[in-house]
């Protein structure tokens, strides 16, 4: 009996279950993960996904996986109940996809006007900063300057000039010369980083690039859902 009890102390702490779908016990080495199927339906891969957005500057972008499907469904169920270790595994999925481009780098989470706002881009920098060593964050380098309208029902025109000088740096001799990236969780038109680099680089900071969870389809969809006022940042 003391040796089955024994046994299953140590299943119950060398396993854990899947964090998405609870039923796939994970060995230790995955623990606080998703399984192979989980991983599957996500489309999380070790690849990732990358482009450049283009206006009056161009600006690079990297994706964990295409915003759609049970990805979609898993980040809208993260805005208004956000788990922690989900972000976190999130975060170092996307470590993996990017982690030669994100070494030493600033990361700089995009922030949202409304007081309580979107709480993803930070719980991103959080899971990244516990991931890699070397990366450092700047949370409060970059601020609204204005409200700005809801970007779900905007084209990309108009989101542009929705967002633009939307954003002020802080000035920061520290960070001059350290490479920033950008953070958030969807990137659909880009034009919310567009302008939140613009006004970094106008204080003479060197942005790489900004880094997310999904990007939208190209070409872009409507995917708004029913119950929601907004689908994504921009």
């Amino acid at each position: 009996m003391w040796q089955r009890l024994w046994q299953h102390t140590l299943d119950s702490i060398s396993f854990r279950p899947c964090l998405r779908c609870r039923v796939v016990e994970l060995p230790s080495e995955m623990a606080g993960g998703f399984c192979p199927n989980c991983c599957s339906d996500l489309h999380l891969s070790s690849e990732g996904l990358q482009g450049v957005l283009r206006h009056d500057r161009s600006l690079c972008w990297l994706a964990l996986a295409p915003y759609q499907g049970a990805l979609r469904s898993l980040l809208l169920q993260q805005r208004p109940k956000p788990q922690p270790v989900v972000l976190a595994a999130l975060a170092q999925q996307l470590h993996r996809c990017w982690a030669t481009e994100l070494k030493r780098a600033v990361l700089v989470p995009i922030p949202s006007w409304k007081r309580a706002g979107n709480p993803l881009p930070a719980l991103l920098m959080r899971g990244l900063l516990g991931v890699q060593a070397g990366l450092a964050a700047a949370p409060d380098l970059l601020r609204r300057t204005r409200p700005t309208a809801g970007q779900h029902h905007l084209g990309r025109d108009l989101r542009i000039t929705n967002v633009q000088q939307a954003f002020a740096a802080l000035p920061s001799r520290d960070l001059r010369q350290r490479r920033l990236w950008l953070l958030d969780d969807v990137l659909t038109t880009g034009a919310t980083a567009l302008a939140a680099a613009e006004a970094l680089r106008l204080e003479g900071f060197a942005v790489q690039g900004v880094l997310v969870l999904a990007r939208t389809p190209d070409p872009p969809r409507d995917l708004r859902s029913a119950d929601r006022a907004s689908d994504g940042p921009g």
